[in-house]
């Protein structure tokens, strides 16, 4: 094949794609532990700021109510939202040392909402280049309703990879 063909050259675009921000979703699994590897390889590789995103499923009291009528008991909602702030900070600080210790650029945050919706937002708000999410969240009560993956590859502002995580699952 001659030099400049093929589809980068018909297109006129360059060969190597070039990623300056990449947002990565976590939640703290093993599996979004996988997703966050491959967005600290991919900005050592190019050079891109990372940027960690924690969705933050805090609570209302009435979210409770069908767990405190079955049981008796009373929830501290308050007390379970300080928990998922203060969960979210430790997540988000590991992130933060695995990126350093390869020596990339890395901010994290955790912001209130959906998983999909808050991962769009911020990738929308950075101009992010690429969006990473793992193929699987958490199960059980963690577990976001719907399918972050799906969502954010229909609906995302940028390309998005999704990592295969399901090896990680096994590992558990």
């Amino acid at each position: 094949m001659p030099p400049n063909s093929g589809p980068a050259a018909c297109c006129g675009r360059s060969p190597m794609v070039k990623y300056e921000v990449i947002v990565v979703g976590t939640d703290g699994s093993r599996t979004a532990g996988t997703a966050l590897d491959h967005a600290i390889t991919l900005a050592q590789a190019t050079g891109a700021q990372l940027h960690v995103v924690f969705a933050l499923d805090e609570r209302k009291a009435l979210d409770f109510a069908h767990v405190v009528e079955a049981s008796g008991d009373s929830a501290d909602v308050a007390a379970f939202n300080a928990g998922m702030r203060n969960q979210s900070k430790e997540i988000c600080d590991a992130a933060i040392a695995a990126a350093e210790a390869a020596e990339v650029q890395c901010y994290a945050q955790a912001r209130p909402g959906d998983a999909a919706a808050v991962l769009m937002e911020v990738a929308g708000e950075l101009r992010a280049d690429l969006l990473v999410v793992g193929n699987r969240g958490m199960t059980g009560m963690r577990r976001m309703l719907g399918s972050v993956p799906n969502t954010i590859s229909h609906h995302a502002p940028c390309s998005v990879l999704i990592v295969q995580t399901d090896a990680s699952d096994e590992e558990q």
